[in-house]
């Protein structure tokens, strides 16, 4: 996979949810090749035929564990919907840069058939079926339970837990056979998040703080590991190498990543290794603001950590050849909450001397801060969007929700590690056909460092 080609265009949800425009969300196809005269833009828009889906992440109907079966073509990309749960197969492989839809899933059948609702993270599983976590049931509460989808038809077979124990809130997953497990984590209770980001929800428990341990084989959940209080564990990744039984998950509130492994006895355990201090400020919705950490990932060698502060404005690359004392090598501000000449002051902070300058590209000032990333896979380009989720945007960057999102491109060194902004590339969602949108996951058509599962 490393050795793969290039990547020439890319895939982003754009979602319209919360920012004022009446259209669907729709399917962006992004160019960029260097060499295309359409570099930097967008070449198709496949829109959806519902309003307020809230497009959200991306995953496919075959991949590496399906590696060997030359009747598995990963040419279905499958898209949930966070809001309407809706689930859209999209066909990729008649034409790679003007998708189309191939089949729709309506929320009843997720409701009917899996008692479940809210569909988050979509992979593909070695019997080529798929499996895609949910956030909630269908009436907005809390419940951390998959559906199965079939590879070839795409009809909703039911849940893929077995028994009546399930965790009380769910958002991602990875799974590895090879150490029969699947963890999954846990963002907040659907109803409650939905319009906004309220504190006081925190102390009523409305939002997680555990990732979740599932028996692979019997499909039942077996162990809870807490990792304290505010946290909201959201993305997590397992190391790409199959026979690790360990990896990292990045919490949010808590701004703190947490390695979770296998324990000599068997069961699973986590350590805090990497802690992201907040800052005290004035001029903002709480005294001490975190960095909200939202999207980690992976290299495919193994060898680099990547995540994103979506509040702060920054990413940050660690170098993961020790597990377990990940080392800051990397680190670049891209917006944020803190920059200079803001409405947040910073009156205390650990890591910064003064607060940053705003982001500026291309002339654009960037609204926003860091969110979703994708890695090439040769490790040298890491491509970043500023969207978290369009309820959140409208209330921490309102400016964004205006303006509409942008795809940026940090380029990356892979010997010594080290970030630095590629100039030259900026994708402004903003000037979109309909008006600004708010453009969130990257997906490759190959196949990606988070998208892929070896076995």
């Amino acid at each position: 996979a490393l050795k793969g080609p290039r990547e020439e265009i890319v895939y982003l949800p754009c979602i319209y949810r919360n920012t004022g425009v009446e259209k669907p969300d729709y399917l962006a196809t992004v160019d960029v090749d260097p060499k295309s005269p359409h570099y930097c833009q967008v070449i198709h828009r496949l829109s959806m035929p519902n309003l307020k889906d809230e497009l959200h992440h991306s995953g496919w109907n075959a991949c590496s564990s399906c590696f060997g079966d030359a009747t598995k073509r990963r040419n279905r990309l499958i898209l949930p919907s966070l809001i309407s749960s809706r689930v859209y197969v999209v066909d990729v492989g008649t034409d790679s840069r003007a998708p189309r839809i191939h089949k729709i899933v309506e929320p009843v059948e997720l409701f009917w058939k899996g008692n479940v609702a809210n569909p988050h993270t979509s992979h593909c599983l070695g019997s080529g079926d798929i499996l895609i976590s949910c956030l909630g049931d269908p009436s907005g509460n809390g419940k951390g339970g998959f559906i199965l989808l079939d590879g070839e038809t795409f009809e909703v077979k039911g849940n893929w837990e077995n028994g009546e124990k399930v965790p009380p809130l769910g958002y991602d997953f990875w799974y590895q056979p090879r150490h029969n497990v699947l963890i999954s984590t846990e963002w907040g209770v659907p109803k409650v998040l939905a319009n906004g980001f309220n504190p006081a929800d925190l102390e009523r428990g409305h939002y997680g703080r555990r990732i979740n341990v599932w028996d692979w084989s019997t499909h039942t959940y077996v162990q809870a590991v807490d990792l304290g209080k505010d946290s909201i564990p959201l993305e997590i990744r397992f190391l790409h190498n199959p026979d690790a039984a360990e990896g990292f998950v990045g919490c949010a509130l808590s701004g703190a990543v947490h390695r979770f492994y296998k324990t000599e006895k068997g069961d699973w355990a986590a350590e805090k290794v990497i802690q992201v201090p907040h800052k005290k400020v004035q001029g903002w919705l709480l005294p001490d603001m975190p960095g909200l950490i939202t999207d980690i990932l992976i290299s495919l060698d193994d060898r680099f950590l990547y995540f994103s502060n979506w509040l702060h404005g920054d990413i940050r690359q660690y170098d993961i050849s020790d597990t377990r004392r990940p080392k800051l090598v990397g680190q670049v501000f891209l917006g944020g909450s803190i920059t200079k000449g803001g409405p947040v002051t910073v009156v205390e902070d650990k890591e910064l001397q003064c607060q940053p300058e705003p982001f500026v590209i291309k002339g654009k000032r960037v609204p926003g801060g860091p969110q979703m990333i994708q890695l090439s896979l040769d490790g040298k380009r890491l491509y970043v969007s500023t969207s978290l989720y369009s309820g959140w945007d409208k209330q921490f960057y309102p400016d964004l929700v205006k303006e509409g999102s942008v795809m940026l491109q940090i380029d990356v060194d892979t010997e010594r590690g080290g970030l630095k902004v590629n100039k030259n590339f900026l994708v402004d969602f903003g000037k979109e056909p309909d008006g600004p949108v708010l453009a969130h996951e990257i997906r490759y058509p190959g196949g990606d460092c988070t998208s892929d599962i070896w076995m």
